[in-house]
């Protein structure tokens, strides 16, 4: 078994083929725009899903290494990505208001969800977490994966010294968790909500956006889905209300 697999989510292109920026006999590497299909064919401990623009070299590998072995009862990491002399982290839940990004100069601790840049997670939450739901825009798919794993019994760390960097570009959006705040991400914030967490939350979420009122009261075509997948990541749920209150401001 190899010790990573790196998942780079981005379309293949016909005219450019994609290389690796290294190769190691204890490294795999996938290229797909499709966040499940790699998943069929991981055969490491760990996994490391990354945005094309994240760099992912022989020191941030062997950071994350460090790190794992350092503590071996952590099911997934949220590495901290360097910008432009800045450092974002994970994301902690708000209550009712969404979730908000941790400090930068936060000490070790849980989180609710990683950056959207990049998340690390074991083969064995993987397997039992399952697929990543396409539904969600891709930027929200990193934060519902890892909510549906804390209730499989995972949990998220983050690590100041874990660190990636990034190549050249505008990417201040993502860092920023601005896109959590603009009124198209209501309605998957609304979906994450209803999957994942306590009824109180989501019910307190709604109300603060009357526009998801009609969907809190089963008046739309996606109730019978929506709550399949509710039923499917909370089923022998293992997420407590501890361990909710260490992910939350």
């Amino acid at each position: 078994m190899r010790q990573f697999d790196v998942i780079v989510l981005e379309a293949p292109s016909s005219s450019n083929k994609w290389i690796p920026p290294f190769e190691d006999p204890a490294l795999g590497w996938f290229h797909s725009l499709d966040w499940n299909q790699p998943l069929q064919s991981i055969d490491a401990e760990w996994v490391v899903f990354a945005n094309p623009a994240v760099k992912i070299d022989r020191d941030f590998l062997n950071s994350l290494a460090e790190c794992i072995e350092g503590f071996p009862m952590v099911d997934a990491f949220a590495p901290r990505v360097k910008f432009e002399s800045h450092f974002y982290g994970g994301l902690l839940l708000n209550g009712a208001k969404g979730f908000a990004p941790i400090s930068e100069n936060e000490k070790m601790r849980f989180v609710a969800a990683p950056s959207p840049m990049i998340a690390v997670f074991s083969s064995r939450i993987i397997q039992r977490t399952g697929l990543f739901d396409l539904d969600l825009p891709p930027e929200f798919r990193l934060l519902d994966y890892t909510l549906r794993m804390a209730h499989a019994g995972g949990k998220m760390f983050s690590v100041p010294y874990l660190v990636a960097s990034l190549n050249e570009g505008n990417y201040a959006g993502l860092l920023t968790r601005r896109f959590l705040h603009e009124k198209q991400a209501i309605a998957p914030l609304w979906e994450i909500y209803y999957k994942s967490l306590p009824i109180g939350l989501l019910s307190a979420f709604t109300f603060r956006h009357l526009t998801m009122l009609p969907k809190f009261l089963g008046l739309d075509k996606g109730k019978k889905r929506r709550q399949f997948k509710r039923d499917k990541a909370t089923s022998l749920s293992k997420l407590t209300a501890k361990y909710l209150k260490e992910i939350s401001l």
